[in-house]
């Protein structure tokens, strides 16, 4: 069975992006429209997180540290995809627990090049 990733974001047009990207991988895709709906929508056969940093509601970095506060998903991969590239931006979701970052816009290839790579 394929790897189930959620992605969340408020654009709904980013949200259906990705998971097209990811579906025609053959990945299995949850979606979310915010950190709140992430958190109710989660479960444990999830394997990775794709998430907005500017959300309503709860922003991504939040939506990290509640992520990595339960223990079934200490260390699971969580990719920051945004329009946000300042340093301190970065440093912030790493402190949280992100494990990388992709700055939108962002190229499908890129995406599944970094999905592949975090998942191996």
């Amino acid at each position: 069975m394929a790897p189930t990733i959620m992605t969340v974001d408020d654009s709904a047009s980013v949200r259906q992006m990705v998971s097209f990207t990811l579906r025609k991988e053959g990945y299995e895709v949850i979606e979310a429209c915010d950190g709140k709906d992430a958190l109710t929508k989660i479960k444990p056969d999830v394997k990775m997180v794709i998430t907005d940093l500017n959300m309503p509601n709860m922003d991504g970095i939040e939506l990290i540290r509640n992520i990595r506060s339960k223990a079934g998903f200490k260390f699971i991969p969580i990719i920051m995809l945004t329009t946000e590239s300042q340093a301190s931006k970065k440093q912030d979701g790493k402190a949280a627990g992100a494990t990388g970052w992709i700055v939108k816009p962002f190229k499908p290839e890129q995406l599944l090049t970094v999905v592949k790579k975090v998942l191996r």
